[in-house]
């Protein structure tokens, strides 16, 4: 991903926030047969329709933890530490922000979901919690996760309490483009200023 970013994105670089990269654990994929890919979890299907397959999660919730835990030993305090991601990367991140570390700074998702009647859905209805802020991407020509498949799931946040901003980058499929991560880093330097 991180050179991916940097085709896209030549300074996609701060002098104040650390960017970090990490890599989805090597596990057993259903929509591949069952074979092993570097996925955050595990799905029945690609399909906004399916279950979530919520074991496949709570396993990963761990990590995120961990994750987040080594930036607070290294100094960053959780309300200055922004998740996102692309695709399943952005739909972990959504778990994150909005089920297990609701005090971070914001969440962004670029061609990312959540399936319905997913998990976090239901519990952001059960909370008061003060919710991070959400920045949601998506291509008008995604072939994978539809547009509408990611439309779906910022109305459900926002029906949920979520602020955020939606946009549609024309003619891009399953893919991130330049356009898209410059407001991401625009998004990011708004909601973490140099102190």
């Amino acid at each position: 991903m991180r050179e991916w970013v940097s085709l896209m994105s030549k300074n996609f670089s701060f002098p104040h926030i650390k960017i970090a990269y990490p890599t989805a654990p090597l596990q057993a994929y259903t929509p591949a047969g069952g074979l092993k890919s570097n996925v955050w979890f595990d799905r029945a299907d690609i399909s906004p329709h399916v279950p979530e397959k919520l074991d496949s999660l709570n396993m990963i919730r761990a990590e995120v933890h961990n994750l987040i835990k080594r930036e607070n030993e290294a100094g960053i305090p959780t309300n200055r530490i922004i998740l996102g991601g692309f695709s399943m990367g952005g739909a972990l991140a959504l778990h994150a922000a909005y089920r297990w570390e609701r005090n971070v700074a914001g969440a962004f998702a670029f061609s990312s979901f959540l399936n319905d009647k997913s998990v976090v859905y239901q519990e952001l209805k059960t909370t008061a919690d003060k919710l991070p802020p959400l920045l949601q991407i998506h291509g008008d020509s995604d072939e994978l996760v539809d547009l509408s498949w990611g439309q779906t799931t910022f109305n459900e946040l926002k029906a949920c309490g979520v602020q955020g901003e939606f946009h549609i980058m024309e003619r891009l499929g399953h893919s991130i483009n330049k356009r898209g991560m410059n407001i991401i880093k625009e998004w990011l330097e708004k909601r973490l200023p140099d102190l």
